[in-house]
């Protein structure tokens, strides 16, 4: 999980991005609020920040002060930027100081979605070519199973692949693919690369067909709620349960709870 802060000074508008999107889904997790740009800053300088979201114009210390105190310290952490449609022009100056986009007030749920996905990209390249020489290692480490025998070697990754599907059944609720990397002692991108491989499945797929099927069982016990049903599988927001059930089966939980199974 890549670790995100928002800062707003706003309550109504920071609960809002906190609370009702979901990061998790995404690769981030929140790890602070500030209401200015010095909160932000104190906390930035002080803990591990990939990402700070932060509006422009604030008391204090501005999002434009901010992204420039960082830039000046040299300091990594990614800063997305939150404006009005007013502010634009002083949103484009502020891309001097690093600063990666800007999204638009009122905040739409596709636009997050856009620029967060873009920077995680960017991330995910970033952390690849940091790890690019322990990884290679690591594969040819893996590869060595296969030197006593195609046969030998193929049932040593599946039975690999089988323990990390049942690590992934077991607790699908909180797992993510840098857990399960965690668990069985692999590099990140590595993993990533080696399920698809031997399992012929994307991590992420594979995943959610898990915490989807689990959840299918579960609504075929009518003691649940439909959003009961989604927090038991790692959702916290009953849109976002419903709008990933939806895409997997075609209908929403609602619909496939009323028919004929």
């Amino acid at each position: 999980m890549y670790k995100l802060l928002v800062a707003d000074d706003e309550t109504k508008i920071r609960n809002g991005i906190c609370n009702y999107f979901p990061w998790a889904e995404l690769g981030f997790e929140i790890v602070s609020e500030a209401k200015n740009g010095k909160q932000a800053l104190d906390f930035i300088l002080k803990h591990e920040v990939d990402v700070v979201l932060s509006d422009i114009k604030m008391p204090v210390m501005s999002g434009v002060e901010l992204a420039e105190e960082l830039y000046n310290r040299k300091n990594k952490t990614k800063v997305v930027f939150l404006t009005g449609y007013r502010e634009f022009e002083y949103a484009q100056k502020a891309l001097i100081y690093g600063v990666k986009s800007y999204i638009i007030k009122p905040t739409k749920y596709e636009e997050l979605l856009d620029v967060f996905t873009r920077v995680k990209a960017e991330l995910d390249e970033e952390r690849h070519r940091g790890t690019a020489a322990p990884a290679a290692l690591e594969a040819q480490s893996e590869e060595t199973a296969d030197d006593a025998g195609d046969g030998e070697g193929q049932s040593y990754h599946e039975k690999k692949v089988a323990a990390i599907k049942s690590h992934v059944m077991e607790h699908y609720k909180e797992v993510t693919l840098e857990e399960v990397a965690r668990s069985f002692h692999m590099n990140l991108f590595y993993l990533s690369k080696y399920f698809k491989k031997w399992s012929g499945q994307n991590f992420s797929d594979y995943l959610i067909s898990v915490k989807m099927e689990k959840a299918a069982e579960l609504l075929r016990d009518f003691t649940y709620k439909t959003y009961e049903v989604g927090n038991l599988v790692g959702y916290d927001n009953a849109k976002n349960f419903s709008r990933a059930f939806k895409l997997y089966f075609g209908k929403s939980p609602r619909d496939y709870r009323d028919s004929p199974h």
